[in-house]
C-alpha cells in the first residue's frame, strides 16, 4: 500500500467515526430544532431519529447526543414539545 493510499483510508476512518460519535451535544441538537413546528422540518434538520414511539396520533422521536437526549413530541404533523436531559441508567 502506497502512503498516499494509507492517508485517504485513515482519513476516511477518522471521518467515519466522527459521523458515528452522533449528533453533538444535547444544546446544538436543541438549537438546530429551535425554530422548528413541523414533522417534515425537523426531520430535515436533524435526520431521521434514533428511536421513534408511536400511540395513536403521537410519536416521540428520541435523538441520541454526547451527554444525554432530546425528546419531541409529534402530534399530527406538528412538533409541540421538546425534553433534553440524560439517558436513564440501567439498574
Amino acid at each position: 500500500m502506497t502512503g498516499t493510499t494509507a492517508r485517504v483510508l485513515v482519513g476516511g476512518l477518522v471521518m467515519l467515526g466522527l459521523v458515528a460519535c452522533g449528533r453533538g451535544t444535547k444544546e446544538e441538537i436543541v438549537s438546530k430544532a429551535r425554530d422548528v413546528s413541523k414533522r417534515a422540518e425537523l426531520e430535515r434538520v436533524l435526520g431521521k431519529p434514533d428511536d421513534i414511539t408511536k400511540l395513536g396520533p403521537l410519536e416521540t422521536w428520541r435523538y441520541k447526543a454526547s451527554n444525554g437526549e432530546v425528546i419531541f413530541l409529534i402530534v399530527g404533523d406538528d412538533v409541540t414539545l421538546q425534553a433534553a436531559g440524560s439517558p436513564e441508567k440501567a439498574k
